[in-house]
């Protein structure tokens, strides 16, 4: 009769752990993305039966109308993922290297936004950019204006609340890279005769590649698909694909339009982040082997 060893049973212990969040994942993300992604091909009859499979929906998508409204989306996204790149590098390499004893004060105040209602923080930037609002208030109260500029409902306030909302998802992955680097590196380089702007491109970039990477798309991903924000700020004046897949999936017989949309939207979307992949390796590794070599 065999008998199972205590080890053997601590050892498969994490796996059953793991198992409901499994279930959980399958159940919610696999499982949707698989009927998203059968309800753009199949061909169904007023009545709900099934009449084949057809290409028409993924078709209609082509059209330099959806392309535009796609590549927009794309502009949008990477558009937020620099911007909050060129904000939170030097955000996360003051908290890494110069906050010292408020460093996680610093961390509190780049997390407590998560604690409140997102609707709150758009309805806060509606009081700032208004037209009797507090960033019109003191531009005229410093003489830089003399009539009340119209933020609302423009590019700008769906860029400043874009930003606003995903620098944390930024900061923290190039701060957890940052936290962890040698510093010993930076003196070395330093005394070898680099300079200031060598010993940042050719160390410290490449070497919070991975952090740089995971921020830029945590951050270019979500973006490419937002509608809230757009929504909200712009005024519905600017089409995104956040927007137009809302509008058919709201719909009462148009779900499969969104779903065809969707996997459209996708693919793109799959495409342009392998490419910016490869530039992010293209433009830092080579630096960093370059480095390591000398």
């Amino acid at each position: 009769m065999k008998i199972n060893s205590p080890l053997r049973t601590s050892s498969n212990f994490p796996f059953f752990l793991g198992v409901p969040a499994i279930i959980w994942q399958v159940l919610f993300f696999y499982l949707p993305l698989v009927i998203i992604l059968c309800s753009s091909f199949l061909n169904l009859s007023d009545w709900g039966s099934f009449q084949g499979f057809t290409f028409e929906k993924i078709l209609l998508f082509l059209k330099p109308t959806y392309f535009r409204v796609i590549c927009s989306s794309l502009l949008l996204g990477l558009s937020n993922a620099i911007l909050c790149l060129l904000i939170a590098y030097p955000l996360a390499y003051f908290m890494a290297f110069r906050g010292k004893k408020i460093k996680n004060f610093l961390l509190f105040l780049l997390i407590i936004p998560f604690w409140t209602n997102f609707l709150l923080h758009v309805y806060a930037w509606f009081f700032v950019l208004e037209k009797e609002g507090f960033l019109n208030n003191l531009l005229r109260s410093l003489g830089w204006i003399q009539e009340p500029i119209h933020f609302l409902n423009s590019i700008f306030a769906i860029m400043v609340m874009m930003v606003y909302y995903y620098l944390p998802f930024m900061v923290l992955p190039i701060y957890s890279s940052l936290e962890k680097f040698d510093t010993k590196l930076i003196e070395a380089s330093l005394d070898l005769g680099a300079s200031w702007l060598q010993t940042f491109r050719r160390i410290m970039l490449p070497l919070s590649l991975r952090g740089i990477r995971a921020g830029f798309f945590l951050v270019y991903i979500p973006s490419f698909g937002e509608f809230a924000i757009p929504e909200l700020m712009g005024g519905d004046k600017q089409m995104f694909v956040g927007t137009v897949v809302s509008h058919y999936i709201l719909g009462d017989e148009t779900g499969s339009l969104g779903a065809a949309f969707t996997v459209v939207s996708c693919i793109i979307l799959l495409a342009t982040s392998a490419l910016l992949y490869f530039l992010l390796n293209k433009l830092l590794m080579p630096r960093s082997s370059h480095a390591c070599k000398k």
